[in-house]
């Protein structure tokens, strides 16, 4: 990983890595997703078991957990489909997926996490709703250390198509030269 994917641990420059990458992106979150988003950050980047993980069969478990434990692992699935969506992307064509197979993944464990807290249920109802806004920023941060999104053009027109990522449609337009739109009528997917 490049020196810009690892802030010394200090709150500050990661809010600052998260601040430089919202602009970059053109995505803002409010404070509360932004801090959300720093301390996944942070909880996650050092940990290389997280790449051992079957992410939908942990999602699965958790509904045979007790309450606690099912929070947990849903936290974890939805943390951890943001990372792979946002920084490692190249990760879904390795598992032969879609990128947008780790948004809908990631969205469901925290809608599902939202139902079963009462106290942090809207923080993860809005995490599912900006889910690609802050995979956006996420892929942002990877360009802001001068590397590429990690998206190949089918992937971007995928993501873009089944997300509406505004990351996806400018890596779209890299990747070909021109600029990618929606013919009327044209269905688009809805989340």
């Amino acid at each position: 990983m490049s020196e810009i994917l690892e802030p010394t641990g200090d709150v500050a420059q990661w809010h600052a890595l998260v601040n430089d990458a919202e602009k970059h992106a053109g995505v803002r979150l409010d404070e509360e997703l932004e801090s959300y988003l720093v301390f996944t950050l942070m909880r996650y980047l050092r940990r290389p078991d997280m790449a051992s993980r079957v992410l939908a069969l942990d999602f699965l478990e958790s509904f045979h957990q007790q309450a606690s434990r099912r929070s947990e692992s849903l936290r974890d699935v939805g943390d951890q489909c943001l990372l792979y969506s946002g920084l490692f992307p190249q990760r879904a064509e390795r598992r032969r997926v879609r990128v947008s197979y780790y948004v809908d993944l990631g969205r469901s464990a925290y809608r599902n996490l939202a139902e079963g807290l009462s106290e942090l249920a809207r923080l993860f109802e809005r995490m599912a709703e900006e889910f690609v806004s802050a995979m956006d920023i996420l892929q942002a941060i990877r360009t802001v250390g001068g590397q590429p999104v990690g998206l190949s053009a089918i992937q971007a027109h995928d993501l873009w198509a089944d997300t509406g990522s505004a990351t996806a449609r400018a890596e779209l337009a890299r990747h070909t030269g021109a600029q990618p739109f929606r013919l009327e009528g044209n269905p688009e997917r809805k989340h």
